[in-house]
């Protein structure tokens, strides 16, 4: 397959948008299956995702590596239990180099919309310059923490000092010295406020609401072990199938038995936090009051230490406006500082935005949404053929690895296409039956787990959890590996 140049005149047979975990999945996939030529777009300089984007200090995955990493492409080095943001981005660059999908990356490519062109039965999708690309399959590889969130605050634009999203770390502001608050207490803060507190002089943490927070299990592998998993791979599948089983079993108390989360969680999140917190009063604030796995549990061995540190204050007034030196809360006290960092997360719910998405008939994608999104198996969405998003809606854990489930997705999308190929046909879409069958199954099933029944980010702001995935991983892959294709249509050729 050779490396081909931007064409409006050339219809590829799939265009990807991203060039994460998901994006460079799928490419892999495409280029072993050798149904055609594609094109992976890509609106930044390099490959990676959020693990190009997010540097902050501290920055690292909270899934073991040997289990956050491609079946394909097992990585015997990986130097901790839980990887560092740029080993992460590393093993994503040696991906792309070692399958030769660099040529077929266009960097500095920034989709604005995809329209379905249904006589031509192609993708039309259009870049931000203006230059419009063809493809028979367009796969979306955004991923659902993408796009940074910043809380609506007064004076906000008023604020005279640094200012910086976690997720586009400041690196050239030195810290030493300053004043710094730090806004949202989510899964980047527990990471980068352990991390930045020994530097600055004051450290001011805005908390909305508590975090159940366990211990990280975390360590160096050591030489000898990484050089066994050189020698002998089949030790490093065990390792990987020990991580994995462990992990998958937690899906009991997310999504079958709630009360377990009490003894899973709840326990060790009280051990730790007496151990690290002597004060009452600030382990009264530390302490959340919703149940146990509603918002997402983070991993941490030094956040709740930092916030019992003399100089490090925790807040949780509710913040009243950001004034030109700092922040006022609605107790009416002043907090003066010289830095904001906001922690305040993504728009995980917002699939696909800002890009517009038109199927057949003119149908944008927001308004097949307009009561939530969805997706049959979080891929695909009647009146949008030969469309399939990775990462998509009611895709996402709260016990394992994403990867797991992307790479079931890349799957099942490339089972569609072969049957396509096979038949003849122009394009393959989900039936809406099915995908209505489907959805109402899958939020029956939320409604029993510990995500109903409370606001997160998990949940958009109709109510509906358009996040995560009601039960086991194996459960997900059994169904994108084995379930009929008759819930497509296949359309023949005009």
């Amino acid at each position: 397959m050779q490396s081909i140049g931007l064409s409006t005149n050339t219809a590829l047979h799939t265009i990807i948008i991203g060039s994460g975990f998901a994006g460079i999945g799928m490419a892999v996939a495409l280029k072993k299956a050798g149904l055609g030529n594609f094109l992976i777009l890509e609106k930044q300089h390099d490959v990676g995702g959020v693990w190009r984007d997010n540097t902050y200090p501290g920055a690292a995955c909270d899934v073991p590596s040997h289990l956050y990493s491609f079946s394909f492409e097992p990585n015997p080095n990986w130097s901790r239990v839980f990887a560092p943001q740029a080993e992460i981005h590393a093993y994503l660059q040696h991906c792309a180099h070692k399958y030769g999908l660099l040529p077929f990356i266009r960097f500095g490519c920034e989709v604005a919309q995809a329209a379905y062109d249904e006589g031509l039965a192609l993708w039309r999708v259009t870049l931000t310059n203006g230059q419009v690309l063809q493809a028979r399959f367009l796969v979306t590889a955004t991923g659902q923490l993408s796009r940074p969130v910043y809380p609506k605050l007064q004076g906000m634009e008023s604020f005279k000092g640094q200012v910086c999203h976690s997720a586009h770390w400041d690196h050239s502001y030195d810290m030493k010295g300053k004043r710094v608050a730090v806004i949202g207490t989510g899964a980047s803060a527990i990471q980068f406020v352990p991390a930045i507190a020994g530097q600055v002089r004051e450290l001011t943490v805005f908390q909305r609401s508590a975090a159940y927070i366990l211990p990280r299990p975390d360590g160096a592998y050591a030489g000898w072990r990484k050089a066994l998993f050189r020698i002998a791979p089949w030790t490093m599948k065990l390792h990987r199938a020990r991580i994995y089983s462990q992990y998958e079993s937690r899906a009991v108390g997310f999504t079958r038995v709630k009360a377990m989360m009490d003894l899973a969680v709840g326990v060790p999140f009280k051990a730790l936090l007496h151990r690290q917190v002597r004060d009452p009063a600030l382990r009264a604030r530390l302490t959340p009051d919703y149940p146990i796995g509603c918002k997402r549990i983070l991993l941490s061995n030094d956040y709740l230490a930092t916030m019992a540190k003399p100089h490090v204050k925790l807040i949780t007034q509710g913040i009243r406006r950001i004034t030109a030196d700092g922040i006022e809360t609605a107790d009416g006290q002043h907090h003066a500082v010289d830095a904001i960092v906001y922690g305040t997360g993504f728009a995980a719910t917002e699939f696909l935005a800002p890009m517009t998405i038109t199927g057949r008939d003119g149908l944008n994608l927001n308004e097949a949404w307009r009561k939530g999104a969805q997706a049959y198996l979080g891929l695909a969405v009647p009146g949008f053929p030969n469309f399939f998003m990775l990462y998509g809606p009611n895709t996402n854990l709260g016990h394992s690895s994403i990867i797991f489930m992307l790479e079931s997705q890349i799957a099942h999308a490339l089972r569609c296409m072969k049957a396509a190929h096979r038949a003849g046909a122009s394009a393959v879409e989900v039936d809406r039956a099915r995908y209505a069958s489907f959805n109402r199954d899958v939020q029956a099933r939320l409604a029993k787990t510990v995500w109903q029944g409370c606001k997160s980010w998990y949940v958009d702001a109709n109510g509906h959890n358009s996040t995560n995935w009601p039960g086991f991983t194996f459960g997900y892959r059994w169904l994108t590996r084995y379930s009929s294709l008759n819930a497509y249509t296949l359309h023949a050729k005009k």
